[in-house]
């Protein structure tokens, strides 16, 4: 059987039903419609009915949907149902902000090492991470089974550091830099451009405040 194309759109609206699901499950809410979730996030019912399709039926009709169920499905579908270890290459602001992140936990998701080639840097600890020598990273991602790095380098090492974490491992990088990586092999890149998400913002606010 030939398996559905599901969008990186639609894994990120996923994301947005979790986060939504999980505040309601800890206000004590056990059972909700499509519709009241898809009323509260401003989300079609039908793009919320079709973005769960892909992965089979989870709701009963005339009841609605098991919210402690549907975490579980949504997790599972993420990949976050399991402990998830990542690492962070670079410790200046946005990297330190990162390693402080509480939300990270929400999601399963484990932050073991942070790394920077800064000498006033390493050794010292943020959030009771060791900033270690970039030096160091092949051994540890080998030793630590880490898969996934979060790169928040200056774009002028981001190269070096991607080819560096391919080398040791890596099956997979959410880059901060604002430059494409070159990858080989089967290594997943998922970039974050601040400026394109500001100037997307912009843009919709324009076109919303011009009718």
């Amino acid at each position: 059987m030939k398996r559905k194309h599901v969008s990186s759109e639609t894994i990120r609206r996923l994301a947005v039903y979790l986060r939504y699901l999980e505040l309601l499950y800890e206000k004590g809410v056990r059972i909700i419609s499509s519709s009241n979730i898809t009323n509260a996030l401003n989300i079609p019912s039908t793009q919320f009915r079709k973005d769960l399709s892909f992965f089979g039926e989870f709701g009963k009709r005339g009841v609605g949907y098991d919210i402690g169920k549907l975490i579980k499905v949504i997790k599972g579908i993420i990949g976050i149902d399991k402990k998830v270890k990542i690492i962070i290459i670079g410790a200046g602001k946005l990297g330190s902000a990162l390693i402080e992140y509480p939300g990270f936990s929400d999601m399963n998701i484990e932050i073991v090492g942070a790394f920077d080639n800064n000498p006033e840097k390493i050794g010292k600890k943020i959030a009771n991470i060791l900033i270690r020598d970039i030096s160091e990273i092949e051994e540890f991602i080998k030793n630590e089974k880490i898969e996934i790095a979060l790169i928040c380098v200056p774009k002028e090492q981001a190269q070096n550091v991607c080819d560096i974490l391919i080398k040791a491992g890596i099956k997979g990088i959410l880059n901060f830099a604002p430059v494409k990586l070159i990858t080989s092999g089967c290594v997943f890149v998922s970039n974050f451009d601040m400026s394109s998400e500001i100037c997307n913002l912009m843009y919709s606010f324009k076109k919303c405040s011009q009718g």
